[in-house]
Parts: C-alpha cells; sequence; structure tokens
C-alpha cells in the first residue's frame, strides 16, 4: 500500500497519468479483498494487485481506458463463468471497483501571441490550463521558437499567427505529434489553400482530418476576445467530449452545477 501511494504520488508531482484502481466492496467468494489496490500506468506496467487472473486484467483494460478517455468509472464484476457482469471466473462472489485516471495538467500551446493569442492565454489559465505562448516578440510570447518535440496527447495547439505561410509551417510540424486538439485559424478559402499545399507534398486527406480549421465555435462574436473565447470553448469542448449545443437543448436539461 505505501510502496502504491509514494509513486502516485511521485506521478502526480511529475505530472505523468497513471491510475488507480481500488476495490471498495467484495460479496462472496473471492480473490480480491475491499482496499486492495493497483496503480496502472500507460505503458502497461502495474504497482499492486487486486486478486490477479482475469479479474484483474479486465481491471487493467477498465484503468486502460479511463486514461484515454479521463473519466473515473465504478465498475461491478461478477466473479461467475456466465451471468450479467462475468468475468468467467468460477469463484461466485461479486467485485466493485472504483478506478480513477490522474492525468497531466493539459496544455494550451499557443503559436502567436498577438491580439487573438493574448486573451486566449489569459481565459485558458483561468480554465486551468498550463499555456505556452511562442512567438518571436519576448513581450508576446513565453518562449520564441516552436519545438513540436514536447507536444504530448496532453497538449492542445492552437495556430493563429500573423502569416498564412508562418500558419502553414507551424501545421506542418504539429500534424504527426500526439496532439488532443490542433486547430488554425482563418477563412475557409485560406485553409483550403494550406490544405491543397500540404496535400501536394504528400500529407494524405485523412491525416488532415484531424485539423479543426477554421477553429473554434461558431458563437457569432468577430472581436478578438470573442474569438478567443470560441477557440477555448472549442479546446474544452474537445477535452470533455461536449456536444457544444445550448445546455437548454441537451437531453434532459443537465445541470452545469
Amino acid at each position: 500500500m505505501e510502496e502504491i501511494i509514494t509513486d502516485l504520488d511521485e506521478a502526480v508531482q511529475r505530472n505523468e497519468p497513471v491510475a488507480l484502481a481500488t476495490v471498495v466492496e467484495v460479496k462472496g467468494g473471492s480473490p480480491a479483498q475491499a482496499g486492495f489496490k493497483l496503480l496502472i500506468r500507460p505503458d502497461g506496467t502495474v504497482v499492486g494487485n487486486v486478486g490477479g487472473g482475469e479479474l484483474e486484467q479486465r481491471i487493467r483494460d477498465e484503468a486502460a481506458a479511463a486514461l484515454r478517455d479521463g473519466r473515473p468509472r465504478l465498475i461491478h464484476y461478477a466473479l461467475r463463468e456466465k451471468g450479467p457482469d462475468a468475468v468467467g471466473m468460477a469463484c461466485g462472489g461479486e467485485v466493485t471497483v472504483f478506478v480513477e485516471p490522474y492525468q497531466p495538467s493539459p496544455m494550451l500551446l499557443i503559436v502567436g501571441g498577438g491580439h487573438i493569442g493574448r486573451p486566449l492565454a489569459e481565459m485558458a489559465r483561468l480554465a486551468g490550463f498550463n499555456v505556452e505562448v511562442v512567438d518571436v516578440r519576448p513581450e508576446r510570447g513565453t518562449v520564441s521558437q516552436f519545438d513540436p518535440s514536447g507536444i504530448t496527447p496532453w497538449t492542445y495547439v492552437v495556430i493563429i499567427t500573423e502569416t498564412h505561410a508562418a500558419d502553414e509551417r507551424a501545421l506542418r510540424q504539429v500534424l504527426d505529434t500526439p496532439a488532443a486538439y490542433m486547430g488554425v485559424i482563418g477563412s475557409g478559402r485560406k485553409i483550403r489553400a494550406i490544405f491543397d499545399k500540404l496535400q501536394t507534398e504528400g500529407v494524405s486527406a485523412e491525416r488532415l482530418t484531424r485539423v479543426r480549421a477554421p477553429i473554434g465555435l461558431d458563437l457569432g462574436g468577430r472581436q478578438p476576445a470573442e474569438i478567443a473565447v470560441a477557440i477555448l470553448a472549442e479546446i474544452i469542448q474537445v477535452r470533455h467530449g461536449g456536444t457544444g449545443q445550448p445546455m437548454s437543448m441537451s437531453a434532459g436539461q443537465r445541470s452545469n452545477e
């Protein structure tokens, strides 16, 4: 137990993704006991145990899914060979497990610290993002050179430079990264021109489907801060899997509290 808590704390401090699975309830025969814990890393390595066998494999698979979507879950397993929630074991008991993912803080990488980049950076920080702004002008950016090597699955990339050519260069560097989001500002005509140029260079249409362009949700605003709101809204939608529709139109009119 102590090793698991220590490893979890170290992973969080290093801003590394891990998932913690805890057995919260056991009924009947089971190799797992309430309180058993398993720490799962994205590479599949683990610390601890939750009983071994098929039950543990199912829990590891669920933890991997939680690391991908960032959502905790409470799962019931029946240690039987058949029936609802059965895992193919003959113990006959039931086990309930809580799986909690710990994901790195999201990073917003803004390429271009101009009139839209500045309010976008401010609002993103308020929304809980770590923010890095790439701009050759030191008064507008936190770094002067764009380095895509640090982009992770928890990085959201916004390309909003002041020139068509700079946007194209940045997009070319981002396409093969594992970024959670990549968006480029510009009119439909500009985006088509960039996409056509990249495709003539051998970039497939499938790779370009990852790009959000023109960027942002259609909120109607045209002022720089309003465009920044629309961009951040789309990023938050992608991050949490929202619909982008007004809450008043959502099924069941879900609460936002």
